[in-house]
């Protein structure tokens, strides 16, 4: 791919994103047919860390986060940068140094299929990052990449202007033209969660509320008073 940095890219409206950041990971994965989770090992730097925004993406060589300074040329306020790399890497290719930036910038956060450092400053500075690990390594800034073209970050498809969720149970890609869509699918599940928790703390069974004992009937299991009765 030539290298390339493309400066303006489509957004979501704030509204929309706004939602989504509400509804968090979980909700918004399975209102979008449990689709767009990013691998279970990116991990927030701090249990608290939340984020919503738009993508813009970055695609970096390994160990070198030359392409991320670039980005910060075109990020507008509420972005969340998305940095893979061409091949598997661990190196701490971000820190408190870019962070500070990115806040300069209006960036509200980070997921990078990579590692960062400095996780003690970035938590003390609110600044939510999801990564692949941490590690002190260090990183030069020699080979070209490019901003704002569609990658592929911890195993799910991102494209510039994508809405990017991340909470406790990790980052999760919702496509732009589908945002507003999954907002009011995430909206309804959830209403529809909050029915089922009353049912659930009032003491009813998830084997009546969901139907589940015809299936369980379907799939040949028996009920027995005791283990007496398999001898």
């Amino acid at each position: 791919m030539k290298p390339v940095v493309v400066r303006r890219i489509a957004r979501a409206d704030g509204e929309t994103i706004r939602l989504l950041g509400e509804l968090g990971v979980a909700t918004v994965h399975e209102a979008q047919g449990r689709r767009g989770l990013m691998r279970p090992y990116m991990r927030p730097v701090y249990p608290s860390a939340r984020l919503s925004g738009s993508a813009v993406t970055v695609w970096c060589q390994p160990g070198d986060n030359l392409m991320i300074h670039a980005a910060m040329e075109v990020v507008a306020p509420g972005d969340v940068l998305v940095v893979a790399t061409t091949s598997e890497s661990d190196d701490g290719m971000f820190g408190e140094l870019l962070g500070e930036s990115c806040r300069a910038h209006g960036v509200v956060g980070l997921a990078i299929d990579a590692g960062v450092r400095d996780t003690s400053e970035l938590t003390a500075m609110n600044f939510p990052v999801w990564a692949k690990a941490i590690s002190a390594q260090g990183t030069v800034k020699a080979t070209a990449g490019c901003v704002n073209v569609e990658v592929v970050c911890a195993g799910a498809l991102v494209r510039p202007g994508d809405v990017i969720v991340g909470d406790r149970d990790g980052v999760v890609v919702v496509p732009r033209q589908a945002a507003v869509e999954v907002a009011r699918l995430g909206g309804e599940r959830r209403a529809k969660e909050e029915r089922s928790r009353a049912r659930l703390k009032s003491g009813e069974l998830g084997l009546d509320m969901y139907g589940l004992r015809g299936k369980l009937a379907e799939l040949g299991v028996e009920w027995v008073e005791s283990e007496e009765s398999l001898r």
